[in-house]
């Protein structure tokens, strides 16, 4: 999934790139103040695409004395910048210019231009929603699109549809501007389509926040994995009870398990530390993704009481 993740980041990158360079073309030659904020919403999408690929080879380097579990949260850390640059840069640029037509309007110059590039853009970016699209189905399997994106540990393919999704409503938002500006000669139009482009990148950005910081602060595991850590431990013949089972996401892959298992009373304490090993291996094999694995155990008598992490 992650070389899936990274296609798809690539496809936006490439995408967005071309279809700034000619944004900027059009404003130019027109006067626009939807293009320009269009423009710049795909010079931001650009951006944001490379500090993804920037946090996901930052989130691969291997742990070390002063990450001992390694640098996955690299990821999330730098979704949310890119939440920031979609509010701050994005969103409150393109509501300034919006806002500077609105008081001081000009006169749309060849219209046409516009109708050319948003038609150009809506077929690039439709390309790259459909990529992202893909990967975003294929991780999320049976689940519906909102609870995928709130149960995902991996922030590259929901903020890649997320940008996509954005884009395409602010070229609709767009084209609805430059239409009624010039079929009305009231440019007045143009900003405030400018201004919703604002908006619709601001609702992105807060979306985008919201979901990084559950993943900065912390997240446990699905219900469903825990449950099936659970019954692994509880299906143990030594292992009387799980007490307690916390989990914590580290990285979209990497997963700390904490339990603390109370097992038969007349085992040894060699016993024990054989069936924690285990336990470990089992876990490990159902669920690759849990990478550190600490159990405190105890046997119900005090002779043989052991505490293994």
């Amino acid at each position: 999934m992650a070389a899936e993740s990274t296609k798809v980041i690539y496809a936006a990158i490439a995408a967005n790139l071309g279809i700034a360079a000619i944004k900027f073309a059009a404003a130019g030659f027109t006067g626009s103040s939807a293009m320009i904020s269009e423009g710049i919403h795909s010079v931001v999408d650009t951006g944001n695409g490379g500090l993804m690929l920037l946090g996901v080879h930052r989130s691969r380097k291997p742990a070390d004395a002063e990450h001992p579990f390694g640098y996955g949260k690299e990821l999330y850390f730098w979704t949310l910048i890119v939440a920031i640059v979609i509010f701050a840069v994005g969103g409150g640029i393109s509501a300034y210019e919006g806002l500077l037509h609105i008081l001081h309007p000009v006169r749309l110059e060849s219209p046409t231009w516009n109708y050319a590039v948003l038609g150009f853009s809506l077929v690039f970016e439709s390309y790259s929603l459909i990529v992202a699209f893909k990967a975003f189905q294929a991780e999320k399997g049976d689940q519906g699109i909102w609870q995928s994106i709130a149960t995902s540990k991996d922030p590259t393919t929901y903020t890649v549809l997320f940008e996509d999704t954005a884009a395409l409503l602010g070229l609709v938002v767009a084209f609805a501007g430059v239409f009624l500006a010039h079929l009305l000669d009231v440019p007045h139009f143009d900003g405030v389509a400018s201004v919703f482009i604002g908006i619709i990148l601001a609702v992105v950005a807060v979306l985008l926040a919201y979901e990084s910081k559950g993943l900065l602060v912390g997240e446990a595991v699905d219900p469903e994995t825990l449950k099936s850590v659970r019954h692994l431990a509880e299906s143990d013949p030594r292992v009387e009870a799980v007490k307690t089972a916390l989990t914590m996401h580290f990285g979209p892959h990497t997963i700390l398990l904490a339990m603390d298992l109370q097992f038969r009373k007349d085992l040894s304490a060699a016993e024990v530390e054989e069936s924690v090993d285990r336990l470990e291996e089992t876990i490990r094999e159902h669920h690759r993704d849990i990478k550190h694995i600490f159990i405190e155990s105890e046997s119900l008598t005090p002779k043989h009481r052991k505490n293994i992490a």
